[in-house]
């Protein structure tokens, strides 16, 4: 392909080989020593957020350096179809970035997809539309396709894994992440269909990140919170949102102990 990498940024001398995406509920990671903030512009734009640099020890006690970036923005203004999907992930390669671990809150379809449920999907479909889903688009060489069979790092997927099982936090270990427009939520009619096609969770963040890190060759793992059921779902005829928010606060926890443990020997 022709195009070369572009990046305008506060030259740093940390890197980090493995990054933290926050969905809805978390835009920190606690634990973490931040080192530095990066402010960066890509020829894609500019990312959701500063990407932060921390610093954490790992199970071999030598430092290891994880870059933070809220996917929403550090205060949740950017709506799911909103975000430069391709300026994040760039500005992450850019900083050495080779492993992500990207946090989500979605809705449960499936029984055994209730709320406060932790997922780790192992398939997705998308149902997106008009998102740049592809840095393969202008003054090509020649027309690229990756391979994207299965949309997940299984060895980022069973790190994750270990790590649940080593804390005892309960998880689903597969799951099918249907991916939807938003911001709206989706109608009873839309919930039944995505059962219907193999759908356990929906998100509204899930495409074009994952495929946009697989053109980019960096490892992708999704760690995806239960907040509400879908519509309809479980008897389900309105949404609380504020008990989603209940359910996020409580279950996002568990998600910051799961993502310690598994920097720690990843």
């Amino acid at each position: 392909m022709a195009f070369m990498p572009w990046v305008k940024t506060i030259m740093s001398e940390h890197k980090a080989d493995i990054a933290v995406i926050g969905g809805t509920g978390l835009y920190q990671l606690p634990g973490l020593e931040e080192v530095e903030r990066l402010k960066l512009l890509t020829r894609w734009g500019e990312p959701s957020s500063e990407i932060i640099l921390t610093c954490l020890q790992s199970s071999n006690h030598s430092d290891r350096q994880v870059a933070f970036l809220a996917r929403h923005g550090l205060q949740h203004t950017i709506a799911p179809h909103k975000v430069n999907y391709r300026a994040n992930l760039w500005a992450l390669k850019e900083c050495g970035v080779k492993k992500i671990i990207a946090v989500a809150a979605v809705g449960g379809i499936t029984e055994q997809m209730s709320p406060e449920t932790l997922v780790i999907p192992d398939q997705l479909i998308d149902y997106t539309y008009g998102r740049k889903h592809s840095f393969f688009e202008d003054d090509l060489d020649m027309v690229t396709h990756i391979d994207f069979t299965e949309p997940y790092s299984s060895g980022l997927r069973d790190q994750l894994l270990a790590s649940a099982e080593r804390l005892s936090i309960k998880t689903q270990a597969t799951g099918v992440y249907a991916a939807t427009q938003g911001p709206r939520l989706e109608t009873a009619a839309e919930i039944e269909r995505l059962k219907r096609d193999g759908a356990d969770i929906v998100g509204m963040t899930g495409m074009p990140e994952a495929a946009l890190a697989r053109e980019l060759g960096i490892e992708y793992a999704c760690c995806a919170l239960v907040v509400n059921w879908g519509a309809g779902c479980a008897g389900t005829t309105v949404i609380d949102h504020s008990e989603m928010q209940q359910i996020i606060d409580k279950g996002m926890q568990k998600v910051k102990l799961l993502l310690l443990d598994t920097l720690k020997v990843i």
